[in-house]
């Protein structure tokens, strides 16, 4: 019964590859390699390309995680090592209520609060902070619209830090104590306790908590789709808008006529699991070599 029950598990996710690749099949057929490396999305002349989405959902994910996860650890060695007995509990129920949140609701607030706060104070203090910075100028142009690309990684950003600080929390707590005791008796800081014992004691742990929050990352719809434009163009700059893959599949499924149109949705969501996989993949490898070195 167990085994029949791993492999069900199994024949799930081969249905949904086999859907995935007999779906996405006529856009594949149509297009070739270049439905990967072409930017148009034009649904009337049934031209279609997934560079945009593509590069929309990694760059999203990528400043989603740059913004989270030392803000997340940071939250998870406070609450462990820092935080007053009475303030642990009140913080923590805080975190998870923030991990119970549907995305729509962070998509409406996103777009009704968030948004207008970037548009009139965030985007034109960063465009103005910036101006005249090679690099860093172009990477902060244009018009404040207030949605873009930065305003749905921020939201992003908020959206995965409650799992990566709830599994960095609770891998910090197994550290046993006389660890820390005897860093503590040889003389150690606090700040030298936690790089030189609880991070690496606890880094298999650390790192499948910032893969999980990744995963999240990828994969998120509604609370995207509310506040990142749902352009499909490449911006030079992260104030601009854009789309992902997600955010493109949910808008236009529904609309789609044709089946170059609908294909090419398909063909969307199948390059978003080959991408999950192959972070997944990265992680469990990474994870590995970390362990063997560890031995």
């Amino acid at each position: 019964m167990t085994f029949a029950a791993a492999l069900t598990v199994l024949l799930l996710l081969g249905g949904v590859i086999v859907a995935l690749l007999e779906g996405s099949w006529p856009a594949f057929a149509k297009f070739g390699f270049g439905f990967l490396v072409t930017e148009s999305w034009n649904p009337v002349t049934e031209q279609f390309g997934a560079l945009s989405p593509i590069a929309g959902t990694l760059i999203t994910s990528f400043i989603a995680m740059l913004i989270g996860v030392p803000i997340s650890i940071g939250i998870a060695i406070f609450l462990t090592e820092i935080c007053p007995i009475w303030l642990r509990r009140p913080i923590g129920i805080a975190i998870e209520l923030l991990a119970g949140i549907p995305s729509i609701i962070y998509g409406i607030w996103g777009l009704f609060v968030f948004a207008p706060v970037m548009q009139r104070h965030v985007q034109p203090f960063l465009i103005n902070a910036f101006s005249g910075v090679p690099v860093l100028e172009n990477l902060f142009a244009g018009p404040p619209y207030g949605i873009g690309i930065l305003t749905a990684s921020l939201i992003l950003a908020i959206m995965v830090l409650p799992f990566i600080t709830a599994v960095t929390r609770d891998v910090f707590e197994t550290v046993p104590p006389v660890l820390k005791e005897a860093a503590y008796g040889l003389g150690c800081t606090k700040w030298e306790v936690i790089r030189n014992v609880m991070l690496p004691y606890t880094r298999v742990g650390v790192v499948g908590g910032v893969m999980l929050g990744l995963g999240r990352a990828l994969g998120e719809t509604m609370a995207v789709t509310f506040v990142i434009g749902n352009a499909h163009k490449i911006h030079a700059s992260v104030l601009g808008p854009g789309t992902t893959i997600s955010a493109t599949i949910a808008n236009e499924f529904t609309e789609a006529v044709g089946d170059i149109y609908t294909a090419s949705l398909v063909a969307l969501g199948l390059i978003l699991f080959v991408i999950t996989f192959i972070v997944l993949a990265a992680a469990r490898l990474m994870l590995l070599r970390m362990n063997v070195k560890g031995a």
